[in-house]
């Protein structure tokens, strides 16, 4: 098992600390938790999925690029998805600082994800994939998911003309034990 990096463990610990005081309550959102409203989709697809529907295994921590950084997923109501990406700056001004990209838009539909989170310090991150099944034995197991699919990089320049990177990644789940569990955001 990988020792995990002090900026992950104190993340962990401001979440865990943030669900102790209340903040995040997973009892109260599934007491106002609705279907969503969208006209456009069949009636059967706009009902919210049973609590222990697997998509809400799908949520967790999964590393990302390089060691020590990481991508949140929390999955809510069956297909909204909600995270942010933990990673090393590489610019002049934030070279090996921790900046965090929150998700500014995120769905899953079956297994199916994509995300998009919002630019920081020029840069922005795409993924288009799917959750898989990884090498781990027990769902709370490092690699249990794994999510496979292409992860585009938006670079910004100062003259905000955009370049993007596109890469096949397969970014593995952290232990279940290793963070605290996920909780429904409002």
């Amino acid at each position: 098992m990988k020792q995990l990096p002090i900026a992950l463990i104190f993340t962990g610990l401001i979440f865990t600390g943030l669900i102790g005081l209340g903040i995040f309550s997973a009892k109260a959102a599934a007491q106002d938790s609705k279907p969503p409203a969208d006209a456009g989709k069949p009636a059967a697809d706009s009902a919210p999925p049973p609590a222990d529907n697997k998509t809400t295994l799908y949520s967790g921590i999964y590393a990302f690029l390089k060691e020590g950084e990481f991508v949140q997923v929390t999955v809510e109501d069956g297909a909204r998805v909600t995270g942010f990406v933990s990673r090393f700056g590489n610019g002049e001004s934030d070279k090996g600082e921790f900046l965090d990209q929150f998700f500014k838009s995120g769905k899953l539909e079956g297994n199916k994800l994509t995300f998009t989170t919002e630019m920081v310090h020029g840069i922005a991150f795409d993924f288009s994939g799917a959750i898989e099944r990884g090498e781990g034995k027990n769902s709370g197991d490092d690699a249990y998911f794994v999510l496979k699919g292409t992860l585009t990089e938006n670079i910004s320049d100062a003259n905000k003309k955009t370049t993007s990177h596109a890469r096949d990644v397969a970014l593995k789940s952290f232990p279940k034990d290793a963070a605290p569990a996920p909780e429904v955001r409002k």
